[in-house]
């Protein structure tokens, strides 16, 4: 099974696309940063999931029995606080693993810093 990259909202909690709830209402295990944190996220819209704790100073011990749930068909979603996993937050060791041993990565695009920044800056981007 796939690892989901989940985005999740940079400020108001309604900012998440219906894709990435879906895949967090259907997912066996959501990792992130702060469980009290995506707790809330989940509550506001509902969704009973186990989470665990997935940050910078646990995640070089968790890949290893990470991969292996996925390998056995564990459905696994990857949250960060805010935005998307890997940009600046814990998350690439997994998904380098998760890609490294042949079982793919399913990214779920939605709010971005970077983005939200440069529009609101007033520079063309073009």
């Amino acid at each position: 099974m796939p690892l989901a990259v989940c985005a999740t909202p940079i400020g108001n909690l309604d900012d998440v696309t219906l894709r990435v709830l879906r895949e967090l209402a259907e997912a066996d295990l959501v990792l992130c940063e702060d469980t009290r944190r995506t707790r809330v996220l989940l509550d506001r819209h509902g969704i009973e999931a186990r989470v665990e704790s997935y940050h910078r100073l646990n995640e070089a011990t968790r890949v290893p029995s990470l991969v292996a749930r996925l390998k056995r068909g564990e459905r696994v979603a990857l949250v960060s606080d805010a935005g998307l996993p890997g940009v600046n937050d814990p998350g690439a060791r997994l998904i380098a693993a998760a890609v490294a041993a042949g079982l793919g990565v399913t990214v779920l695009p939605g709010p971005s810093a970077v983005e939200t920044a440069l529009v609101a800056s007033g520079l063309l981007a073009e």
